[in-house]
């Protein structure tokens, strides 16, 4: 959401447009001589601006471009999508172009052949990306997917809020934001929104902890060993509960949405939570669900943890991306390379939906906020995926349920850890 990276979470699809380099498919041809009638399956996530009206124009370009293609789109919210796609790959399909965040949930569909490897036909173009955003479709030397979207997860808060609370500037460490927590309760302030409901928000605050308190380092060794039982992991529980211990959240947060009218987004949109923590698309949909902050909002990185081991410089999140189906038609692959290419792309960057994927799209990013997250990217010393796809999704699935448990008050830290490598070690 994702994330989520709705995932994200949310705006995680970008386009783009033929001029990538990599050159057309030759057309099918039927009997009459003139190209077949081709039905693209398109699965995404594009559910708010202003992604969604890019994804609607992009497809009618393509289809104008390539007139004996038609485009299905179906379109989700990042958990119905979630528990869609899954259904789905179980029954041994896929669509033709679907959404993907990469990671462990992309290679399980590849292990299960439903994935079609595309390397040879975007070999022209993969100079083109960044290296971090291709990271998560690459397994073995081989290219399942092409990024749409690259970010980071971070705090997005409202100034005036702060301001009010007497809180002069954002939290540099972690004993900072639990104090602001408390300067923002006693000024009558809900401090964060949450999206007890989704689950999958709460799990950044126990990733970045985990990060903060044992470094990325610890993240890999984790899913190595699949082995989660550590003082560092336990430590970020410790630390998670002593936020939930001074009650933070929004008055019904367990039973909130994260992008619903009364959801975590809308609250802090609407000025009724001070902050969140969540992924670059946050002012999207916060402007889609909510009233909008314009000039009050701002971002800082998750802060640092006295005596952890990791920095501020390590980043956590991800992003979108297209992936192919196995028995997908070759106009799939001239669909995704179409998406991605530089002349679409950066123009959806510019209005602000996705951040660069592509080298050189630096200066289209606009919107100020955005601009700090990318240039935090860019200075990033390590960069760890949402733990609910860059581990398989049965371990994803209990790092979700175990965190939202942790943050409701009914499992420990140790708890936590425990059933996590109980499920890790199962796969």
């Amino acid at each position: 959401m994702k994330r989520g990276f709705l995932l994200i979470a949310t705006a995680v699809l970008v386009t783009g447009c033929s001029g990538g380099g990599g050159g057309a498919a030759e057309p099918r041809k039927s009997t009459a001589g003139s190209p077949a009638k081709v039905t693209l399956e398109l699965w995404h996530l594009s559910t708010t601006e202003p992604m969604k009206t890019i994804m609607v124009q992009r497809a009618k370009e393509f289809e104008a471009a390539h007139p004996n293609v038609t485009i299905k789109a179906t379109v989700l919210e990042n958990e119905a999508y979630k528990s869609k796609i899954t259904t789905l790959t179980q029954s041994g399909k896929a669509p033709d172009v679907f959404a993907s965040w990469g990671g462990g949930v992309l290679q399980q569909q590849i292990d299960a052949g439903l994935v079609k490897d595309i390397s040879a036909d975007v070999a022209p173009v993969l100079g083109t990306f960044t290296k971090a955003s291709l990271t998560a479709y690459q397994f073995d030397g081989k290219t399942y997917g092409l990024p749409t979207d690259i970010g980071m997860v971070g705090f997005w808060y409202n100034k005036k809020l702060f301001a009010k609370a007497g809180i002069q500037q954002p939290p540099a460490t972690w004993a900072e934001l639990l104090d602001d927590v408390r300067k923002l309760k006693a000024a009558g302030t809900t401090p964060i929104a949450l999206a007890g409901k989704e689950k999958w928000p709460g799990h950044y605050y126990w990733a970045y902890l985990a990060m903060r308190i044992g470094g990325v380092p610890a993240m890999h060794q984790a899913a190595v060993d699949k082995n989660f039982n550590t003082p560092d992991f336990v430590a970020a529980g410790q630390q998670l509960k002593a936020l939930a211990d001074l009650q933070p959240f929004q008055k019904g947060f367990l039973g909130a949405g994260y992008s619903t009218p009364d959801g975590q987004s809308a609250s802090v949109s609407n000025g009724k939570a001070a902050m969140e923590l969540m992924g670059q698309w946050a002012p999207a949909v916060q402007k889609s669900s909510g009233k909008g902050l314009g000039d009050d909002l701002g971002f800082f990185p998750f802060p640092a943890v006295d005596g952890g081991k990791g920095t501020v410089t390590e980043a956590f999140g991800g992003g979108g991306g297209l992936a192919v189906g196995a028995d997908a038609p070759p106009e799939a692959v001239e669909f995704v390379k179409f998406f991605t290419a530089m002349a679409n792309h950066s123009r959806a960057v510019e209005a602000g939906g996705v951040l660069p994927v592509l080298q050189g799209e630096e200066s289209s990013v606009k919107d100020p906020n955005l601009k700090i997250v990318a240039e935090s990217l860019a200075g990033a010393t390590g960069f760890q995926l949402y733990l609910d796809q860059a581990y398989p999704p049965a371990v994803g699935a209990e790092v979700n349920d175990s965190v939202a448990q942790l943050i409701g008050g009914t499992k420990t830290p140790q708890q936590v850890v425990e059933a996590i490598t109980e499920v890790a070690k199962s796969e």
